[in-house]
């Protein structure tokens, strides 16, 4: 990360002088918000409905909570239930025009890491636009979609929705409890009040929450897709390498199964160069899937990204499905 990401993500989350500094830069961002749901609240500015359920996930906070993979796992689970589900994703990290359909083997600096990483993994039907209305009006125009799963947009108040999913991050939580920039928090923490459901990625449950927890499976090589236990590289040392919302959690992984490792840590969506990482072309190094989407064309032989795996709550699916249905049986009356 450069110096200036560094220093005031920690001082979300630790003190620093950063957060006080920032701070009236809070209070506007607090005035900003409540302006905008103030129009929205006096019919100012409309609320954009679809004839199919849309459902958020979301969160409160910057950074990485689990989103996308929960995202992931909901299109996997609910494609399963019989939906064809779709996903309209803001494409963080991109530099392509909108909007535009992210696929398997798109380009991440076109249509973001993240859109990648869900066509990859689901099959599903991605659209790509920070306009998540016009993401959804152009997925629903593109393929048959009888569900639209928005990964994040909880903050897009203007797209309608019929299920709002916050995720928590269970360790770090809400920081300083501060707004952006003094803080890590998009919205009050009073906006849980106001959500669906609540689904907390690790920690303690609370009254009311839903389980997630993340956990790192296999490494897959990124030339060959050769399949490795990450137990086999206990023993040599590796370079982690992390450019996504919560590094450190992905390096203290691989350091708790026991594996001797020299961290580097890039911002969010970080798009690699050949001279971001080729002192380490002939090192065994291990990312995440999301950054190996972007080291496919500089990867070494001995180059590796870990599977994540998650656990949820078999109740999460549930309510979604359920969701889904009541919007059904409701659209079905008019």
């Amino acid at each position: 990360m450069n110096w200036f990401s560094s220093h005031l993500c920690r001082s979300w989350y630790e003190p620093n002088m950063f957060s006080t500094i920032l701070s009236p830069l809070g209070v506007l961002h607090s005035i900003a918000r409540m302006t905008r749901n103030l129009l929205y609240d006096c019919k100012l500015l409309k609320v954009e409905h679809f004839m199919v359920p849309v459902v958020v996930v979301g969160n409160i906070t910057a950074g990485g909570t689990g989103k996308t993979p929960l995202v992931i796992q909901l299109a996997n689970d609910l494609r399963a239930s019989g939906y064809c589900p779709g996903v309209v994703s803001r494409g963080y990290g991109s530099n392509g025009s909108y909007p535009a359909r992210a696929r398997k083997d798109s380009d991440p600096k076109e249509v973001g890491d993240e859109a990648v990483l869900i066509a990859r993994r689901t099959g599903a039907r991605v659209i790509v636009d920070p306009d998540r209305v016009n993401a959804v009006a152009t997925l629903l125009e593109q393929g048959p979609v009888d569900l639209v799963l928005s990964d994040d947009g909880l903050q897009h108040t203007r797209l309608g929705r019929c299920l709002e999913i916050v995720v928590l991050d269970g360790e770090r939580e809400f920081g300083n409890g501060k707004l952006l920039p003094a803080g890590p928090l998009r919205d009050p923490v009073e906006r849980l009040d106001t959500v669906d459901l609540v689904v907390r990625n690790g920690g303690a449950l609370r009254s009311g929450e839903f389980a997630m927890n993340c956990f790192l499976g296999e490494a897959v090589n990124i030339l060959s897709g050769e399949r490795r236990s990450l137990g086999s590289f206990a023993d040599r040392p590796v370079v982690a390498v992390a450019g996504i919302g919560n590094p450190e959690k992905f390096f203290r992984d691989l350091r708790d199964l026991g594996l001797e490792t020299e961290t580097i840590a890039f911002p969010d969506h970080h798009s690699y160069t050949d001279a971001d990482l080729k002192q380490y072309a002939n090192q065994t190094v291990l990312m995440t899937e999301k950054d190996s989407l972007k080291c496919e064309g500089l990867a070494g032989e001995d180059w590796w990204w870990v599977d994540l795996c998650i656990d949820i709550d078999a109740g999460l699916t549930e309510q979604v499905l359920h969701a889904a249905e009541k919007f059904r049986a409701n659209e079905h009356r008019i």
